[in-house]
């Protein structure tokens, strides 16, 4: 038996003074990282050591600490502890300050004696009592909760993500035949070697006509304002609504994909780098690929299947699926591949089709 964690993410639903508790602490632990993050770089710039001061010793100068949840506190420190860390081991990318103008706010605490628990339609928080909480999926008793992030999205919605542990013997399955690949498409998103292709709706593409006119709204409006407060809420709206519609796609077709195959081969692409390159990066981005196989990776792995990655320098597009000649006169418009074999195929297809599979077919661990 091995220990596993496992995240939920619920909406809830604060009354107006745990509300207001909530973005209190956003600010303390904000105020608390950079008071920390200061002092570390005081002190490393006068003696050179990694030297990181605690939060109760910032309370008698800041009584206003002591009204919001010490262990998010703690947590805040903790992570510039890590971020100062990394710091000195790379001795690059020194931590930067956190900004209130920040889109997302959190903060996270501990369970410590049950002190965070689910009783019946509301989840008891340290410092918050009892809040309500839309539980649209039950968490397994033999789920021990762990710590939890209260959040806060740019349209005001309040979520809070609780982090379980658990036990569980994953057996793997035998891979034997049912193997699948997948290649990336900027317009479906993927193509099967099965010929399955996702037909992605492409949510920002739908609301984009609808998003540009919304923040030329806000772009007219006196900056901070009554008014543009109304504006950038409608905005902030359009964007949650693309990604939850995102968000809801991808995770309905993942548990699709590792319900059916035993083996899905992906390519490890560069999306940055793809999205920069071709500039396509709004379809990039619209798409979603890299939390796509995020999603496949951790729900396979608790199905006891594989999710393989091909090296991203591997020529799948210029490899025939048919007798496995390499093309290199292939141009990104090209969209039937056409071997000197006579084989012809949709482009997408044949890179994802047999060969593609077959191809790393050694990199399965076959029970």
């Amino acid at each position: 038996m091995k220990k596993y964690n496992l995240a939920f993410r619920f909406r809830i639903h604060p009354n107006e003074v745990q509300a207001n508790l909530i973005l209190q602490t956003f600010g303390c632990t904000r105020f608390v990282y950079n008071k920390i993050l200061a002092k570390a770089d005081e002190i490393y710039k006068l003696e050179g050591k990694n030297k990181i001061i605690t939060p109760a010793s910032l309370k008698s100068e800041f009584p206003f600490l002591k009204e919001v949840d010490s262990l998010a506190l703690a947590n805040a420190q903790m992570n510039v502890k890590t971020a100062f860390a990394n710091f000195f081991r790379t001795k690059k990318g020194f931590p930067k300050f956190k900004s209130k103008k920040s889109a997302r706010k959190s903060y996270s605490t501990n369970s410590v004696n049950n002190s965070i628990r689910i009783e019946d339609n509301s989840i008891k928080l340290p410092k918050l009592g009892l809040v309500k909480i839309k539980l649209h999926r039950a968490i397994p008793q033999n789920y021990k909760i762990k710590s939890a992030t209260i959040s806060q999205e740019p349209n005001g919605a309040f979520y809070v993500s609780i982090l379980t542990e658990f036990t569980m013997d994953i057996k793997e399955v035998p891979s034997d035949n049912n193997i699948v690949g997948l290649d990336f498409s900027m317009k479906e998103l993927f193509v099967s070697s099965d010929n399955q292709r996702a037909d992605y709706p492409r949510f920002f593409r739908k609301l984009e006509t609808k998003l540009a006119k919304a923040q030329r709204e806000l772009s007219r409006k006196v900056k901070f304002s009554s008014n543009w407060n109304k504006a950038k809420l409608k905005v902030a709206k359009i964007h949650q609504s693309i990604k939850n519609s995102r968000k809801d796609f991808l995770h309905k077709l993942s548990k699709e994909l590792v319900t059916k195959y035993n083996a899905i081969i992906i390519e490890d692409l560069n999306m940055k780098g793809m999205s920069g390159a071709l500039n396509f990066g709004k379809s990039v981005a619209d798409n979603g690929w890299g939390i796509f196989t995020t999603m496949l990776q951790y729900k396979a792995m608790f199905l006891g299947k594989q999710v393989i990655k091909i090296d991203k320098w591997f020529p799948s597009s210029k490899t025939c699926s048919c007798c496995g000649n390499i093309k290199d006169s292939l141009s990104l418009g090209d969209r039937v591949y056409n071997c000197e074999c006579g084989h012809a195929m949709d482009r997408d297809l044949n890179a994802s089709a047999t060969r593609f599979v077959m191809k790393s077919y050694d990199m399965l661990k076959v029970a």
